[in-house]
């Protein structure tokens, strides 16, 4: 098998997706951990959002939402889903299928608690993805948690984590006259190992 250098070098994708993060950090201006998030809904129709993953673990790939929304629907029904993230100044890209579950302890009342106050009373006032008559009855709905919840709001019961247990993690980079260089991780289950091939552009 091909020996990987350089960029691709590593035999953990979970570590080698932290480092491509890291190095995004110092060159994207903008949400360098931006990802496009697809589910798939009940009427089979595909769905795709920008969503900011928050972690990188061990094992899995962690991102925060509303569980009454669109997507926390459509990820609890299937069980599923994929995201792709691009770093436009690397030229270098990562897509990821994989399993979800949530992520509902500690450490998203960690992750709620590090948010700005607006941000956890914002996660209280919004029905996320429900119908909204103005955005007058969004602020009178931010006003009235502000008075419930005060300035040290317990994460909501509605609101937590997904994970993302990947099955298939790509790695792409750029290459000169569009032979870009593309490794994919694949592996049956959560439990079993990794193989790894160098796919064609």
């Amino acid at each position: 098998m091909e020996k990987r250098t350089g960029k691709f070098a590593g035999e953990d994708p979970f570590a080698l997706a932290r480092q491509w993060l890291e190095e995004a950090t110092q060159t994207e201006p903008n949400d360098p951990n931006a990802i496009a998030l697809s589910t798939v809904g009940t009427d089979g129709l595909p769905n795709a959002r920008m969503v900011l993953l928050k972690a990188i673990s061990d094992d899995a790939f962690v991102f925060y939402t509303n569980y009454g929304s669109a997507k926390a629907g459509e990820i609890d029904a299937a069980g599923k889903a994929a995201f792709v993230m691009h770093w436009k100044t690397l030229r270098r890209q990562i897509r990821v299928r994989g399993l979800v579950s949530r992520e509902d302890g500690p450490e998203a009342d960690e992750y709620y608690a590090s948010r700005s106050l607006k941000s956890r009373l914002g996660a209280w006032a919004s029905r996320q993805s429900q119908p909204l008559s103005s955005r007058g009855a969004l602020m009178a709905e931010v006003a009235k948690v502000t008075a419930k919840h005060g300035t040290n709001p317990e994460r909501p019961p509605f609101w937590g984590g997904y994970r993302i247990v990947p099955l298939e993690v790509e790695f792409w980079a750029d290459g000169e006259f569009r032979l870009h260089d593309r490794f994919v991780w694949r592996r049956a289950d959560p439990s079993a190992g990794w193989s790894v091939q160098r796919l064609n552009p």
